[in-house]
């Protein structure tokens, strides 16, 4: 699953990514609330971590924000260091899932990340592959098929394809592309390292319209990925005009 961490403390960043990534999840740390909502902005995170106070503003505005733009089901985790109990009382009514103390125990750390998970509509373990219809990934392998062929695909193609997939159908940013597969929020090789992965994934697993799939681009923002079968659409035998 991704979870995105937000938090001023970089050992504290250091410490929650490892114990869940260590557990399978893939996770997006962040020191800003800015970094946060522009990686939010393609709404494909499956959990947030939220420290009390990020450097540019109070973890109860970034709960406000994230309750008001996502989507209602997205789990927020809450963690400080020191809380009294009329702190985790006001980040619970503000509208956070649960609330952790610091230090905490990884076991317990992986635990109640599941158990929100569960609760959101996932099962809180993550799989280890991926399939949708023609296509198999295998996340732990980093591994794609096309009909049950091998697909040879760079790190970043891969997780691409996978974010691609994971979200058909939902707009994705340019900047969540690359802060979610480079990790990173900001750069001056954003919009053409994004293109370039894009346009290779595409090629490479032949996302077309006449194979079912088509990448749209979406003007001054990103891309989606349509599911044209899903939608009833009949699959195109042509070249269509406006596509990648």
């Amino acid at each position: 699953m991704r979870v995105a961490i937000l938090d001023n403390d970089p050992a504290w960043l250091e410490f929650a990514a490892g114990v869940l990534g260590r557990a399978g999840h893939r996770c997006q740390m962040f020191r800003t609330g800015h970094d946060l909502t522009v990686a939010l902005g393609g709404q494909a995170c499956d959990l947030v971590i939220l420290g009390r106070n990020a450097r540019d503003m109070p973890g109860d505005a970034m709960l406000r924000w994230i309750r008001a733009n996502c989507h209602a089901n997205l789990p927020v985790l809450v963690t400080t260091a020191r809380a009294t109990p009329g702190d985790v009382a006001h980040f619970l009514n503000a509208g956070a899932d649960d609330y952790v103390i610091r230090p905490v125990d990884p076991d317990i750390l992986v635990a109640r990340v599941s158990a929100l998970l569960r609760r959101s509509g996932g099962n809180g373990v993550p799989a280890a592959r991926l399939e949708y219809r023609d296509f198999l990934f295998n996340l732990k392998e980093e591994r794609a098929y096309r009909r049950g062929q091998y697909v040879a695909l760079s790190r970043k193609q891969f997780a691409l394809a996978v974010l691609f997939f994971r979200n058909a159908g939902r707009p994705l940013s340019r900047a969540y592309l690359f802060g979610t597969v480079w990790g990173q929020t900001d750069g001056h090789a954003l919009t053409r390292t994004v293109d370039t992965h894009v346009w290779a994934v595409r090629a490479l697993l032949g996302l077309r319209p006449e194979n079912g799939y088509l990448i749209v681009p979406l003007y001054g923002y990103g891309y989606r990925l349509e599911d044209l079968a899903e939608k009833g659409a009949p699959l195109a035998r042509g070249r269509s005009r406006g596509v990648l």
